[in-house]
């Protein structure tokens, strides 16, 4: 597998082949950068039968219709779609690198291959990779010495050195006065609110254009990728930037890169994360990006470059509990089918509530939810819809792709399912998927009730998740069902449906 390292510089991406680049004062060992990649090199129910396990008589379940086309695909896209985030303040923890290079997080991040790693964060615009180890500068450096330490393209080197005094003097006022410390350069919409630098959308299209034109000018960035801008949610400036960055800089990435978060982390409830009209927040936000894409630069592939639940780190007991699930298999499943061909989540592990790790590497339910994605769920994505609304109303949302065809027969579909609501739900599915036999996946917390929704933990198919050993994950093993009409939603549940015998023109 050809691994590539997604290194966030300021509102931009870079996609490189193993080696080292930064930009900045503080400087990261050798060690933290092996650490850094050892973790790279691992990311390269049906009603008959299900009836007693899930405790509702069909009589009383609300049924729910829904119409699957397999003839035709929607959208393909690249099979790194479910990428993940690393915050860069974790290269300046020595606990965090650490753990980065223990077998259970190899274990752990193998599971979630392929897929892309970001690199970034506040802390990225401030570093050097140093492969020499080494140590931290105790004063500034002269422009040689910042210059020496790195390989750089020439044109850049020569433009740094002549501009360095000016540039080094704006970077030790602004250190002075704090603007740095704890503020997020990674949207370039926020630098005028954090640090009174208000960025021009078609400025940053042309320094784009520059970028890329140094990059092919090095053999060793040539072939690398280039991704922004990295901006917020679209309204207002944002917005603006966004135009202004495509008309002038469009030609110049391999993908347009926006961030997406539900809710504030500080404000957000229970109920936000259950939501239908939240969750039915980011088909209008990526719609406005989509065509602003498309009227500025068409053809630019547009990636979820982060996201998450909630922003300001995620709501603490909730976007690393169960009920978090609920918004990122939405997101995952919304977001395929409307064409984004990558989303990153922030962040696998530290920084903020949002992970998919604790701080003892030990999985939270949003990672057990990211391997079925990985192993159940194909690039190919298919078209489904709710015809009837006889009970499930737009609590129960569903979602259609090919199967992953490194485990499953070609012609085999797979459909994603959550129930929002506290009572279960069948839902009717039309020949021939109906004559096919089905694998089922239904997790579920823990604990029953609205209580088990801030559970920590969670259950596939009744049994509890965990890892075997640092090694060795849990057998993660859907039920094999006969045929049948039907297939049952149990309350506050997401489920993938497996349909192996399906025979969908478009999966061949």
């Amino acid at each position: 597998m050809c691994l590539m390292v997604v290194v966030l510089i300021r509102s931009r991406f870079l996609t490189v082949p193993v080696r080292c680049v930064g930009v900045g004062g503080q400087e990261v060992s050798g060690s933290v950068m092996k650490s850094l990649l050892l973790l790279l090199s691992v990311l390269s129910l049906r009603t008959h039968g299900a009836r007693s396990s899930y405790g509702s008589s069909p009589d009383r379940v609300p049924v729910l219709d829904l119409h699957l086309d397999l003839s035709s695909l929607l959208h393909r896209l690249d099979p790194r779609f479910l990428s993940v985030t690393i915050d860069a303040s974790l290269a300046a923890e020595e606990r965090s690198m650490l753990l980065l290079r223990t077998q259970k997080i190899r274990t752990l991040a193998k599971a979630l291959s392929p897929a892309f790693l970001r690199f970034g964060g506040t802390r990225q615009d401030f570093m050097v990779f140093d492969p020499k180890g080494g140590q931290q500068l105790t004063a500034a450096p002269s422009a040689e010495e910042a210059c020496g330490a790195v390989q750089l393209p020439a044109l850049l080197e020569g433009d740094l050195k002549q501009n360095w005094t000016q540039q080094l003097l704006l970077l030790q006022k602004e250190e002075h006065q704090g603007r740095y410390r704890r503020t997020q350069f990674t949207e370039p919409n926020s630098f005028e609110k954090k640090a009174g630098i208000r960025v021009d959308g078609g400025q940053l299209g042309r320094d784009f254009t520059r970028l890329r034109k140094m990059m092919s000018e090095s053999s060793l960035y040539r072939d690398a990728g280039l991704f922004g801008p990295d901006v917020g949610q679209p309204r207002d400036h944002r917005a603006d930037i966004l135009g202004g960055f495509l008309q002038s800089g469009g030609g110049a990435i391999d993908a347009c890169t926006w961030h997406h978060y539900y809710v504030d982390g500080r404000a957000a409830s229970l109920e936000d994360f259950l939501d239908p009209t939240v969750l039915d927040s980011l088909a209008v936000k990526t719609g406005e990006v989509l065509e602003t894409v498309k009227r500025a630069s068409p053809g630019t592939p547009v990636w979820l470059g982060e996201t998450s639940s909630a922003f300001g780190g995620g709501a603490a007991g909730l976007s690393d509990s169960f009920v978090a699930g609920f918004m990122w298999l939405d997101k995952l499943g919304l977001a395929a089918r409307m064409g984004l061909d990558v989303v990153m989540r922030q962040v696998l592990v530290g920084a903020g509530s949002y992970h998919l790790l604790d701080d003892d590497l030990n999985p939270l339910p949003d990672y057990w939810l990211s391997v079925l994605h990985k192993r159940l769920v194909g690039p190919e994505v298919l078209n489904v819809d709710a015809v009837s609304g006889a009970g499930g109303g737009r609590r129960v949302r569903s979602y259609l792709h090919c199967a992953n065809r490194r485990s499953y027969r070609d012609g085999a579909v797979v459909l994603m399912s959550m129930n929002l609501s506290p009572r279960p739900v069948r839902m009717q599915v039309p020949v021939p998927v109906s004559n096919s036999t089905v694998e089922t996946f239904v997790l579920q917390s823990d604990r029953p009730g609205m209580d088990g929704l801030r559970s920590r933990s969670v259950k596939l198919n009744g049994v509890l998740l965990e890892m075997v050993d640092d090694e060795t994950l849990p057998l993660l093993a859907g039920v094999p069902l006969p045929p049948s009409d039907h297939l049952q939603l149990p309350a506050f549940s997401l489920a993938f449906f497996v349909f192996t015998d399906a025979g969908a023109a478009a999966c061949r």
